[in-house]
């Protein structure tokens, strides 16, 4: 009897960067996990508002079309570029100077890369490696978790020894890139900067990020935090400080045609 070929069995996609994955049971023990903890998670981070160890130096300013992210040169259907989004731009840079650090800007860069759960509060955020092998070379994806509706699916776009850049993906709250990165400097002193370029990603998130600031303050606390932490990694001191630098950019529409992608 000739034995009927059978049809081979695509493999399943490693990629959850679309709205139409569905958890599956591990997936839903973590998020119940993460749940447990959120209350301690959100304790940590509000506490840093009221009584931070860490000072916080805030600058506001407006921005122009020189605050836009660098052109992306291997967009796919599933980016979310920061044109995708909603609402005005926001050029945010989070910098800290580590005095003392034991690790250099390379070490430092490459801890991070391979586990970025290292600088992240526990319960409000969690980096899950979906489709990646953990060094974050270009193309691999991640996946940045919060408790609701907040995944966040990105994508390495750049990697080099002392930084990477993340780009949004399809679902994702923001519309944009991020990057991460650290440099040695000459006085022996390691300065880590996280510089974010991002949009609400639908209509929904610019009223809880433009609108209300309920996201914009979200980050803030997130990435403050997190430059903590990797100060922290790098064994360091930080008696300078986090400083944050936001700049405002009002997208092109009829009152402000001369802001532009393309001008850049």
């Amino acid at each position: 009897m000739t034995a009927t070929p059978t049809t081979p069995v695509p493999a399943p996609e490693l990629s959850l960067g679309t709205s139409a994955w569905i958890p599956g049971p591990r997936q839903v023990l973590r998020e119940a996990l993460m749940l447990t903890r959120l209350p301690r998670g959100v304790a940590g981070v509000l506490w840093r508002c009221v009584r931070p160890d860490v000072a916080v130096h805030v600058v506001e300013e407006i921005g122009d079309h020189r605050d836009l992210p660098p052109r992306m040169t291997d967009a796919t259907d599933r980016d979310q570029p920061l044109e995708a989004g909603y609402g005005p731009a926001l050029h945010r840079e989070f910098r800290v100077r580590v005095d003392g650090a034991q690790r250099g800007a390379v070490e430092l860069v490459d801890a991070l890369a391979r586990n970025m759960n290292r600088a992240v509060v526990p319960g409000v955020a969690r980096f899950d490696y979906v489709a990646a092998s953990g060094a974050m070379a270009v193309g691999e994806e991640l996946v940045v978790r919060m408790p609701g509706p907040w995944d966040g699916p990105v994508r390495v776009l750049r990697r080099d020894p002392t930084s990477f850049l993340l780009g949004t993906l399809t679902g994702h709250l923001e519309a944009g890139q991020i990057e991460f990165a650290a440099r040695d400097l000459v006085d022996g002193d390691l300065e880590f900067a996280i510089t974010t370029w991002a949009r609400a990603g639908d209509p929904v998130a610019d009223v809880l990020y433009s609108r209300l600031g309920l996201a914009k303050q979200i980050q803030y606390l997130l990435w403050v935090e997190f430059c903590a932490r990797a100060a922290a990694l790098a064994g360091g001191r930080t008696p300078g400080g986090v400083t944050v630098r936001t700049r405002t950019v009002a997208w092109p529409d009829e009152s402000s045609p001369q802001i532009s992608p393309e001008t850049v």
